[in-house]
């Protein structure tokens, strides 16, 4: 993983304690020049690392930093993501989109502080204040035809959702097809969108977004927002790399499901965490938005609704609304 990475993790591991240059330079196998160099690099990183003369090196705190390097450091799937972090894009899906076109291999991750136009379903945007979620896009290339979408989709909720516990503590629901709620809140939305060859109909590559609320923005959510999101704690600051863990295990997550997407391992657990399968919902298409109950998710990720009439009828795109 590289000397950065190796020696944060030793540091990070020795609970607090002074280590000198030439045990972490035998540790890692390494001159103490190796040791100092990646030291700089890590301070330039923004950890905060002491060094006392006769003592050696400490990390002094962790915070909540977002490199590549913080977030490879966690990942259980080794060798599989490139990731770039980059400080502010307009949207992490609509630039990788463009970077893919250059031939770009699957499994590469653009990961943004911030957005300036974080996209969301039909149009919608998708707040994305600097330092307070995690907003990052995974370029694949299924070759598969259009069904594959919303398997992804659907596999990347579920791989968030356990993410989300797994760091957070806090159980989240799915609604269908794209967003995740903690109560009656939403917390997270995915996008996936398709690039498609026109003469094989076949997908060139497909970019998943993903957008996670972390913690409390400083000046609040915006107003039409205040009623609809939340954040997954109440902090309005991150600590002990939370987010390069969120990143970390959400992809780690997908790619277990995405190896063997045809499997649908991840079904089963995409329905038990649905909060709309049983209650009256608003299907909405254009400016129509018509009752219904939403009665079962099917064996291709489609919503099965039914109407006041009795008739039946599977969504695979649109939009719903739980009606309270």
């Amino acid at each position: 993983m590289g000397t950065k990475v190796d020696l944060l993790k030793i540091l990070e591991n020795n609970g607090g304690e002074y280590l000198s240059g030439a045990a972490l330079a035998q540790s890692l196998c390494v001159s103490r020049n190796a040791v100092w160099k990646a030291v700089e690099g890590l301070r330039a990183d923004g950890y905060d690392i002491s060094a006392v003369t006769n003592k050696g090196y400490r990390l002094e705190s962790i915070g909540d930093l977002l490199t590549c390097d913080s977030i490879k450091r966690y990942f259980k799937t080794a060798d599989i993501f490139d990731v770039e972090v980059r400080k502010s894009v307009t949207s992490t899906n609509t630039v990788l989109r463009e970077m893919a076109a250059s031939g770009l291999p699957e499994g590469y991750v653009l990961v943004a502080e911030k957005q300036t136009a974080g996209k969301g379903r039909h149009g919608r945007s998708f707040h994305s204040p600097g330092g307070h979620g995690v907003y990052f896009s995974l370029l694949l290339r299924p070759g598969s035809k259009t069904l594959v979408a919303p398997l992804i989709t659907s596999a990347a909720a579920v791989a968030a959702a356990r993410a989300i516990e797994s760091v957070f503590g806090v159980r989240v629901g799915i609604k269908w097809v794209n967003d995740l709620f903690a109560g009656n809140l939403k917390v997270c939305g995915i996008l996936t969108e398709a690039v498609f060859d026109m003469e094989s109909g076949l997908i060139d590559c497909a970019v998943l977004g993903i957008g996670i609320n972390i913690t409390r923005p400083d000046e609040g959510f915006p107003e039409e927002l205040q009623a609809v999101a939340a954040a997954l704690t109440d902090r309005s600051e991150g600590k002990d790399s939370e987010r390069s863990r969120l990143i970390a295990a959400t992809l780690d997550n997908f790619w277990g499901f995405y190896a063997d997407l045809g499997l649908r391992e991840f079904l089963n657990e995409y329905r038990e965490r649905s909060i709309i399968l049983g209650r009256d919902v608003n299907v909405i298409s254009a400016d129509e938005s018509t009752p219904a109950r939403a009665v079962a998710i099917d064996d291709d990720c489609g919503l099965v609704v039914e109407y006041a009439s009795g008739e039946r009828a599977v969504l695979n795109s649109g939009d719903v609304s739980i009606r309270f």
